[in-house]
């Protein structure tokens, strides 16, 4: 939903969300405020460099127009390549906000990547989500060179016409980082950040992958949804290659991808899921339970992943999130870590709480976290290298 403790109306997009588990088709309400709606970041920067990216690099061809010579071997995660073997998308969600701002006018990934980049790969990283457009091509670039492609979010937020995802798209869609683009952030709880009713937001969403497809032919376009659409949603869709889900169900996901394969043959990705370092139940700091469930739940999607078997059904996952980010509680200080969450009945282990300032698989000091290592692990038996 987008949740951030104290706010009482959603006039823009939240970064990053702690999904309600019902799957509702209603556009939800509550989120948080911020200042200024999501604007593109500087494009400028280094040329994309032809050299090959290291061993993480997850994928062959359809790179659009600068694909280079690392195509041939690489592997793809794209749905639609035939030919290349297979690679489960072993990702994180990336919203790198400096201690004492907010988002979006906060984000800094430039002067986050010369740390956060290093220890993706340490980790087996091979995609980042984000929840802005990411047009800053330094930054593509030194994810590129470290094998890590890019789910870029060029829709999502509803207070600026659809329109603005052309030049979002044009300027970085020859960029070889980008993998899908996407639209929205659970969109059928926020309605896309400004409560747009459910309708209303679908036919946005719609416009805006018209247009991403009018720009650009050659990547898929996703959309991320709060649980499992209906088919009918699906359906009312056409345009929406790729769906991205945000799952918290505790330590399993249940029958989620079974019901996936019920509902629709397109590729799918969990587009959120994990657990937070705060338990609500002692109450206290417990990065162990996290750990706990961020194994489980890694473990189950790369097991049904269909780089893993030929019955595979998801194509991997970004757990939410990279680093804890200090401003989601509005009623709360920005250079103080709080605590608190709302619990609505279902969510991550083991509290069902969503503690929003504790959810980094890092601290924000960049300090790994117990779930950091056992991540590795599973990353690494399922073929990071």
């Amino acid at each position: 939903m987008g949740l951030m403790l104290g706010a009482t109306s959603c006039t823009s997009a939240p970064s990053g969300s702690s999904s309600s588990p019902a799957a509702g088709e209603s556009a939800g309400g509550a989120g948080g405020t911020r200042a200024a709606a999501p604007g593109a970041a500087a494009s400028g920067g280094s040329q994309t460099s032809a050299e090959a990216p290291n061993g993480n690099l997850p994928l062959a061809g359809r790179a659009g127009s600068a694909g280079g010579a690392a195509d041939a071997d690489a592997g793809t995660l794209l749905p639609t390549d035939a030919g290349a073997p297979r690679l489960a998308i072993r990702g994180v969600c990336w919203n790198p906000v400096r201690v004492g701002a907010t988002h979006p006018e906060g984000l800094d990934y430039l002067g986050f990547s010369d740390t956060d980049i290093p220890l993706m790969v340490e980790l087996g990283v091979n995609v980042v989500r984000t929840y802005e457009p990411l047009l800053d091509r330094a930054v593509l670039d030194r994810l590129w060179a470290a094998g890590i492609r890019v789910i870029e979010s060029v829709y999502p937020y509803g207070g600026v016409e659809a329109s603005v995802v052309t030049e979002r798209v044009r300027a970085v869609k020859d960029h070889p980082a980008v993998l899908y683009w996407a639209l929205g952030n659970e969109w059928n709880y926020n309605g896309l950040y400004v409560g747009l009713s459910f309708e209303d937001t679908l036919a946005r969403l719609n416009e805006a992958a018209a247009l991403v497809r009018a720009e650009d032919a050659t990547h898929p376009i996703a959309t991320i949804y709060g649980e499992l659409p209906t088919a009918e949603t699906i359906a009312a869709m056409p345009d929406i290659d790729v769906w991205g889900i945000n799952a918290y169900r505790g330590v399993s996901f249940g029958d989620l991808f079974d019901a996936w394969r019920a509902l629709s043959d397109k590729p799918l990705f969990i587009a959120e899921y994990g657990a937070d370092a705060y338990n609500a139940n002692l109450p206290g700091y417990d990065p162990q339970s996290q750990a706990l469930a961020t194994e489980a739940l890694t473990r189950e999607i790369l097991e049904r992943a269909a780089a893993t078997s030929d019955a595979g059904i998801v194509l991997g996952g970004t757990i939410f999130e990279w680093a804890d980010e200090w401003w989601k509680d509005a009623a709360g200080s920005l250079t103080e870590q709080e605590v608190g969450g709302i619990a609505p009945g279902g969510g991550p282990y083991p509290d069902q709480v969503f503690n929003e300032e504790w959810w980094g698989i890092v601290d924000i000091e960049r300090v790994p976290r117990p779930a950091y290592e056992r991540l590795r692990s599973v990353f690494s038996e399922f073929g990071a290298r």
